[in-house]
């Protein structure tokens, strides 16, 4: 698989990587241990060197990745994050400098590793100055306990704060052909700064896929429950995207993730997007995406033809909204 470049952090990473939430955490029943193990090891044989995880997902999924990747571990760059009152996101906010030290602690021992190679903030944390958050990372940074430093769903504010501390490597948010926001203000920071962008539901929570629909029920422990954009009322409003999304990968001959994937890829050469799943077809198929080439003719006809179609439904509860672009 190509690779790319986090911005101007030097830290280089495939092109595509793996997001491991969902292999224990926020899509239903977790999957087995030795199912997850074999997924991710099924992702680096195919090239995937970029995974995500975070403290947040529970303490089994560092603990999958830290063991699915120790035997390799040193071709492989690993992402987690902290931010949450003990690790727990409906307990509230955390990212006291003490608190970021002992998850730092925490997650190198679940991932078998001596050092962690982002380390994300997962949340702007309005008690906690960015400064010392920032500060607190760089000093783990000097002790050869962290690569390099990562915010997710910050704002421009936030971003510019903590970069002048330390420099900030990577910033990830959602951003999909059906949640272009980070477009707005959040890209054009990042370029300046030389700070590369890691989209996370890169393919809409699954339903850019084709996969979902109004008559689609989710389990009980789904979190997309919980997502006014994944109501049924919305989801038959948003089929009219995923069928302009299928009739635009129709015309090039694959898939609708794949064209959902190399839109972002086509965007800008410092953007990883990190598709999740547990399904070892839809893996190869998300890998498959990177093979897929978008001319800027073809990136400004898909994006003109995603804004003639309004989405329906916000992208979170009221009460996750209120964490995002601090």
């Amino acid at each position: 698989m190509q690779k790319r470049t986090l911005g101007n952090s030097g830290l280089e990473v495939s092109a595509i990587g793996l997001g491991c939430m969902g292999l224990s955490f926020g899509y239903g029943p977790a999957t087995s241990t030795r199912d997850a193990v074999s997924l991710i090891r099924a992702a680096h044989e195919r090239g995937v060197t970029f995974f995500d995880t975070a403290e947040a997902y529970g303490a089994i999924n560092e603990q999958i990745v830290g063991e699915a990747l120790a035997p390799v571990r040193g071709q492989v760059v690993i992402a987690t994050k902290f931010g949450f009152r003990n690790g727990v996101p409906g307990a509230g906010l955390d990212s006291r400098p003490e608190r970021i030290r002992a998850v730092a602690e925490a997650s190198l021992r679940n991932l078998r590793s001596e050092r962690i190679d982002l380390f994300y903030q997962h949340r702007v944390d309005p008690d906690v100055p960015i400064e010392d958050v920032a500060g607190a990372v760089a000093d783990l940074v000097r002790a050869g306990k962290v690569g390099h430093f990562g915010l997710s769903e910050a704002g421009v504010d936030s971003i510019r704060r903590a970069h002048a501390v330390h420099p900030v490597a990577a910033m990830q948010s959602e951003y999909s052909l059906w949640w272009r926001e980070p477009e707005a203000e959040v890209l054009p920071v990042l370029e300046e700064l030389g700070i590369g962008f890691v989209p996370f539901s890169p393919l809409g929570k699954g339903f850019l896929t084709g996969a979902i629909d109004e008559n689609t029920a989710f389990d009980s422990s789904d979190f997309r429950n919980t997502v006014p954009r994944f109501s049924v009322e919305a989801r038959k409003a948003n089929a009219r995207v995923v069928d302009l999304v299928k009739a635009l990968a129709a015309e090039k001959g694959v898939t609708p993730a794949q064209i959902a994937l190399a839109w972002l890829l086509a965007r800008k050469p410092w953007i990883v997007p990190i598709p999740g799943t547990t399904k070892l077809h839809r893996l190869e198929e998300n890998i498959g995406a990177a093979r897929v080439e978008l001319g800027a003719a073809d990136v400004a006809g898909i994006e003109a033809a995603i804004a003639a179609v309004p989405v329906e439904g916000a992208r979170y509860p009221g009460h996750l909204q209120k964490l995002v672009g601090k």
